[in-house]
């Protein structure tokens, strides 16, 4: 059974003719049992004779199944495992064990067959992408709309997704707006409002109303084929231990062949027994010493545990970066579009005294129309989600520096710094409204002023009000800092180049005491590195992880022991960066993708102990005891074999069963956005 595939190789085309495995090998199971029973019978003659013939059945069938397996690895000048067993099995039928060989290949073909269908187990995240891989799409040409295979589109083609349909490629929608279920890609749990000017991921469902986008990239490089192509590549790494596993594996099966031969003779010439006791022992050294548990014990738990973080939109870049993220014991993370969304959001419009909230919402967004800022973004979206159309703002100018300014039904209105909107702001307000941006930009939020001199009829002329902006915290920030802190990964060292006031606003709400801001790039790098050797310094065999979103913290990932892209589907960046990569914005997937390194890890260290056990507790027993007047059974040396494996594979398919980390709810990419006490629009989930 070979590290990272399954024990015998793939049937097709050679073995189409031969029934499934695991049934056959049950039948001829079941053979040996039947034909063991009539041979201790023993009378009449004639049912001993069927039971001989029913062993030597059940033997033939393992022999074709495994003697297959065999030469395909002489074929390949290996001496592996299944050469090893066959090998057994034929001595022992040679010294008239015929029952003895027939169970060995017995358990050898089952532990071969449930195996490689654990290991299938394991593949599901892969054969869950490669379903979502849509056949079809509907674009439009010529003035009509015609059905081709995803492959076919190009680059600026507009497509329709109805309801119920995946999406074909990755797109972004220009009219509509629906509900896109992209949980099997991201793990989450809720499903993702787009409208025009968002981006649809191939493999994504269309939930509720058609809409229509346009292509933005080619298939064969969506995100969807993308973290396919991560998930295989992944699955096909090896970690250190099964490196040099692998590597002795082939050396060692020789040096069991050469052991058992000696055994044989120094047995039979020097303690003088008899031929067929000590070929007995050497046999049943060979048996016992044979190292298929040792072989999968790490493979079987590294892909189990890549496929669970895979479903759980967690992609670990191959066992090495799994075993790098177990032993991380500090971390340093970017605060910009890692422990924010990196994005400013209204949070706020802070009408003073008589102003109306919607009005001055209404004013901001006309006044906003135009421009590509991301406060005018934020502005214009907040509004949007509200249901608050924006105003008509005629002779529109923008001061740069300073602000922008118009005409809104006949009264002039302005939006941005204090000086700039003072004039328009009534005088009796002024001092409020300064004392609102103190306090705003003491929190480490963004303060947008907006005046305007309209009004309704009876009403005293002259509105202000403060937008309260803010880079929202990502969802699950202040949850995976108590618990990698509660797994003693610390310090957790927030690392930011904006001002102090932002970061410590930002590290208050998280609960992170260690903080630097105001850094540059290579100052980010510095600080990990004194991180890595303090941590070095005390004696430590961890490392010093970081996580970023892989845009820009490219420096500071280089230079970690493991890094963690936090991303979303369609971050090339983040998966290309990255050791490890998240696919949702609920950051707890981290400190869960922790705790399931870890346990991946005690898995290898339980699997690789008992496999080692087994065979020095078996040898040893199989040498002493012919020494002593008693000789292991072959039977028992086969169980004590093949469970082992077993037990092993079972151990490991454990890891499918983590459970996902906690879904935090409806909860927004931009948090909850709030205009004079009540929520803008409902929260959009990512």
């Amino acid at each position: 059974m070979t590290a990272m595939e399954p024990s015998h190789p793939d049937p097709e085309p050679q073995r189409r003719w031969l029934p499934d495995e695991l049934r056959a090998t049950v039948a001829a199971g079941v053979a040996l049992l039947i034909g063991y029973v009539l041979i201790r019978i023993g009378e009449p003659r004639g049912v001993m004779v069927v039971g001989q013939v029913l062993v030597w059945l059940g033997l033939g069938v393992g022999l074709v199944y495994g003697g297959l397996a065999a030469g395909e690895a002489l074929k390949e000048r290996k001496f592996d495992i299944d050469v090893l067993m066959v090998l057994a099995a034929v001595l022992a039928a040679a010294l008239g064990h015929p029952e003895d060989g027939g169970l060995l290949l017995f358990l050898f073909n089952l532990s071969g067959a449930l195996e490689d269908r654990a290991m299938r187990r394991t593949m599901r995240a892969v054969e869950a992408l490669h379903k979502l891989m849509p056949e079809e799409a509907l674009v439009q040409r010529g003035g009509e709309w015609v059905v081709c295979r995803p492959t076919e589109l190009a680059v600026g083609e507009r497509i329709r997704v109805r309801p119920g349909e995946l999406v074909a490629v990755d797109a972004k929608v220009v009219e509509g707006r629906s509900s896109v279920d992209q949980s099997t890609l991201t793990g989450e749990s809720l499903p993702r409002s787009v409208a025009e000017g968002d981006d649809i991921y191939a493999g994504t469902l269309n939930l509720s109303n058609p809409v229509e986008a346009v292509v933005a990239k080619p298939a064969a490089e969506s995100s969807l084929q993308k973290v396919l192509n991560l998930v295989i590549s992944a699955q096909q790494g090896r970690e250190p231990v099964q490196r040099f596993i692998d590597r002795v594996s082939g050396p060692y099966a020789k040096g069991v062949v050469i052991a058992s031969t000696l055994v044989f003779l120094i047995w039979f010439l020097v303690f003088k027994e008899p031929a067929s006791r000590a070929a007995y022992t050497a046999i049943a050294l060979l048996i016992v010493a044979s190292p298929c548990a040792l072989v999968i014990a790490t493979p079987t738990a590294t892909l189990a545990a890549i496929s669970r973080g895979a479903r759980a939109g967690l992609l670990f870049k191959g066992g090495q970066a799994i075993d790098r993220l177990a032993r991380m014991r500090a971390v340093c993370v970017d605060k910009t579009g890692t422990l924010t969304m990196g994005r400013a959001r209204l949070q706020q419009v802070h009408a003073v005294a008589w102003s109306d909230g919607d009005q001055m919402l209404r004013v901001a967004a006309g006044l906003e129309a135009g421009s590509t800022h991301p406060i005018a973004k934020a502005v214009t979206e907040a509004a949007r989600q509200r249901g608050v159309p924006p105003a008509v703002v005629e002779a529109a100018e923008d001061v740069p520096g300073r602000g922008l300014s118009g005409m809104v039904d006949g009264s002039p209105a302005r939006l941005g710094t204090m000086e700039h909107c003072e004039e328009l702001v009534p005088v009796c307000l002024r001092a409020r409204v300064r004392e609102v941006l103190e306090r705003v930009r003491g929190r480490g939020q963004i303060g947008v002023v907006v005046a305007w001199q309209g009004g309704a009829a009876g009403e005293e002329q002259g509105q202000a009000a403060v937008l309260i902006l803010s880079d929202p915290v990502r969802p699950g920030a202040k949850e995976m800092a108590a618990e990698l802190g509660a797994m003693g990964v610390r310090p957790i060292r927030m690392l930011t180049g904006d001002n102090a006031a932002t970061a410590a606003y930002i590290a208050e709400q998280i609960g992170i005491e260690d903080w630097r801001a105001e850094l540059l790039p290579h100052d980010k790098v510095r600080i990990l590195e004194e991180l890595k050797a303090s941590v070095r310094g005390e004696g430590g065999r961890g490392g010093v992880g970081a996580i970023g979103d892989g845009v820009n913290d490219a420096p500071i990932l280089a230079a970690a022991d493991v890094s963690i892209g936090i991303g979303t589907i369609g971050s090339d960046a983040a998966l290309e960066s990255s050791d490890i990569v998240t696919l949702n914005d609920d950051l707890r997937t981290v400190s869960w993708g922790v705790g399931l390194a870890r346990r991946t890890r005690g898995v290898v260290a339980f699997n690789v102990a008992l496999a080692l056990s087994v065979i020095a507790g078996m040898g040893a027993a199989t040498l002493v005891g012919s020494r002593v007047g008693w000789d292991v059974p072959l039977p028992l040396a086969v169980l004590a074999h093949e469970g082992g494996t077993l037990i092993v594979v079972l151990n490991s398919l454990r890891l499918l069963l983590v459970r996902s980390p906690r879904a935090l709810g409806a909860v927004g990419v931009g948090g909850e956005q709030v205009v004079s006490g009540q929520t803008v629009g409902a929260p959009r989930t990512v």
